[in-house]
């Protein structure tokens, strides 16, 4: 049995993952969650996870917001520390452009019905959302456009739900996700 050990930054990740596995995965294989409290608490901790972690059958996904990084050099950071565990052949390592958000502005009719709102999915064509991964203040912008009714964790949740799994998500790095965790656990389309 394969078991998927995805390893966050953040609460707000693991919940949009929850919602997002259970529609791509099937039933063998099991999802597990390691969130860290923020990059700097993943930097210190990502090698010891890893190299301790000794269960048959498990594959790891790392994922971490680029913020105002280099999204290079935080990934070959990353790659290092997974070599270094040895778990570098097992392990896909993501990072959302920008932010987690990016994910969510990629894809205006999810945050419509995950948040109950009206009228979004038609601001999809918009300049801004077209590219939501060049966007630097995704968080800010998806509060406003939400009034204020998006929160991170509640809103992951909810919108992760609704989530356009086929590859017609306006994030390229949404849609990258995707695919690193069917080609990990052996689900490629």
């Amino acid at each position: 049995m394969t078991q998927l050990v995805c390893l966050l930054e953040e609460p707000s990740a693991e919940e949009m993952l929850k919602a997002v596995c259970k529609r791509i995965l099937p039933a063998e294989v099991q999802t597990r969650f390691l969130v860290f409290e923020g990059k700097q608490d993943m930097d210190r901790q990502l090698e010891r996870k890893l190299k301790y972690w000794n269960l048959s059958g498990s594959v790891f996904l790392i994922m971490r917001d680029q913020d105002s990084s280099d999204c290079h050099i935080v990934k070959e950071n990353l790659k290092s520390k997974t070599a270094a565990a040895g778990k570098i052949d097992k392990t896909i390592i993501r990072i959302a452009c920008h932010e987690l958000e990016s994910f969510y502005l990629g894809d205006l009719a999810a945050v419509e019905k995950g948040l109950k709102l009206h009228g979004l999915s038609a601001l999809q064509e918009k300049r801004k959302y077209r590219e939501p991964d060049s966007l630097a203040n995704a968080a800010q912008v998806l509060k406003k456009l939400t009034g204020g009714k998006y929160q991170k964790i509640s809103g992951s949740r909810a919108i992760g739900e609704f989530l356009r799994l086929d590859g017609g998500n306006r994030s390229q790095s949404f849609n990258a996700l995707l695919n690193g965790i069917r080609q990990l656990t052996g689900q490629q389309q």
